[in-house]
């Protein structure tokens, strides 16, 4: 690894750790000329899948673009921005898992729904009034009675789950 003060090629590490939910590994190195300390990130290198638009066309996957769109429906709304990084590697792990070379875009375009439905829900109705072409007044006022009708975060949180795991999570 170059150092990136000096440019000398020999650097050590000093000290690894798991960083982002075990999918990074975080590295503490120390320049062998100039002594002085970074930090690199290391991640597995996995081949996402192309993104099939409206139109047809094909492109490649891009987490910018997810994240611009995720911070413009989020924009001056109270959410950290871990929950934002936190969403995003979530979506991103359903595209990898779905084991397809190509996902429509409007698969992830509901993803990314779901998440901002969790995190936000003006942010949600922001995403979903650009997303689906709203086109008068009733199309927000059928969002927004579906979002009425979905139990409150406390609600959700006091009611058991059905499977074990889920019993797990409402209990730590």
């Amino acid at each position: 690894m170059r150092c990136p003060f000096c440019q000398a090629q020999e650097t050590r590490v000093i000290d690894s750790r798991l960083a982002s939910d075990g999918d990074q590994v975080r590295r503490r190195r120390e320049c062998s000329a100039c002594a002085e300390r970074f930090t690199t990130y290391e991640s597995a290198e996995l081949l996402m899948p192309r993104v099939v638009k409206r139109d047809g066309s094909r492109v490649p996957f891009s987490d910018d673009k997810l994240r611009t769109g995720l911070s413009r429906a989020l924009e001056k709304r109270p959410v950290a921005t871990e929950a934002i990084e936190a969403a995003i590697s979530r979506i991103r792990k359903r595209i990898q898992s779905s084991g397809e070379r190509e996902v429509p875009a409007s698969q992830i375009g509901e993803w990314v729904m779901e998440e901002l439905r969790e995190l936000d829900q003006v942010a949600y109705v922001r995403f979903a009034s650009v997303y689906r072409s709203f086109q008068d007044v009733s199309a927000f006022r059928e969002v927004i009675e579906g979002l009425e009708s979905l139990p409150s975060e406390q609600a959700r949180r006091s009611q058991l789950g059905l499977l074990p795991d889920d019993d797990a999570d409402d209990k730590g």
